[in-house]
């Protein structure tokens, strides 16, 4: 079995699919352990319906689709045999009543076709990428240099009223901001109150616009000498230290870079076969598409007359 035909078809114990089985069929023969067991074999079929064997891969799939966000548990198990027991026959009633030749069908089974052997394609190629540590290092040098950003380490008192926060700045102006703690401990209103309105380091991301633009234009060691307002009140800003931002390191950050890299070379090859391929475009369908959708509706003749 290829990489990418395992990768398909990877999911729950082949056990554990033959174990509810067993509790539903009765086919408590299919729990024998050791390499003789048929269950260890994909191709095996889980049930016969009507004399058509479906093998166990076929249902190990279906179950991986209904499993995506819900518990495996024996009652999500025995639920999900017996969905794909409806499946099962209700697909077998189609091909009865011969529905195979309907267009939308064949047009939905293509289209089907098409996004599986799409998605075998893309997840071959991923498994085949290998970015080179080379391209890995130039790819940190960029990350590394899109990250720089600057922190700010400051104290606020947070006021509901704009007076009060002027106020609280003629008091600052009295010493200088020496009493910052002191006044931000007896009258912010926000929950850094109790820690002198220490906000500890931040960058302008993690704050509010208004506030962020206020601290950027700061010196160290001064406060604003006028009230800043945001959603949350009125601030009272005291800068305390700025530093560049370290950003993540090599190792840290090297399976997302790695990530990225594989999709890219992934894109380059779709790109590839793109220019590589000979597209014929049917002009006559396209002109035909863009007068069904021309704005101009044949509705005139439902005006009233005057």
């Amino acid at each position: 079995m290829t990489h990418t035909t395992e990768k398909l078809f990877k999911t729950l114990p082949l056990c554990a699919a033959i174990g509810f089985g067993a509790m539903t069929m009765g086919m408590g023969a299919a729990m024998a352990q050791g390499d003789e067991n048929p269950a260890n074999d994909p191709s095996t079929a889980i049930v016969t319906v009507n004399g058509v064997e479906y093998p166990l891969d076929v249902f190990r799939m279906f179950y991986n689709e209904r499993l995506q966000g819900n518990e495996n548990t024996p009652e999500m198990q025995e639920r999900a045999f017996n969905d794909f027991l409806s499946l099962i026959v209700a697909s077998q009633q189609a091909e009865t009543d011969n529905l195979e030749t309907n267009r939308e069908v064949q047009a939905a089974l293509e289209l089907r076709r098409m996004m599986i052997l799409s998605s075998a394609t893309l997840q071959e190629w991923t498994a085949q990428a290998q970015p080179s540590e080379e391209d890995l290092k130039k790819a940190y040098e960029q990350f590394a240099e899109q990250a720089k950003r600057t922190e700010y380490r400051a104290r606020h008192i947070l006021l509901d009223d704009q007076e009060k926060a002027q106020d609280i700045i003629k008091q600052l102006k009295k010493k200088k901001g020496k009493n910052f703690e002191k006044l931000a401990e007896e009258n912010s209103l926000g929950p850094t109150a109790e820690k002198g309105g220490d906000l500890g380091w931040f960058d302008s991301r993690q704050m509010v616009k208004p506030f962020a633009d206020a601290v950027a234009e700061m010196e160290v060691g001064t406060f604003t000498t006028e009230p800043v307002q945001t959603q949350f009140g009125w601030h009272v800003i005291m800068l305390e230290e700025v530093r560049d931002a370290e950003p993540p390191s090599f190792e840290e950050v090297k399976p997302e870079l790695e990530a990225r890299l594989k999709s890219q070379i992934v894109l380059d090859k779709i790109n590839e076969l793109r220019e590589k391929a000979k597209v014929e475009l049917n002009e006559d369908v396209v002109k035909m598409k863009k007068g069904a959708e021309d704005p101009a509706e044949a509705g005139d003749g439902d005006k009233k007359a005057d």
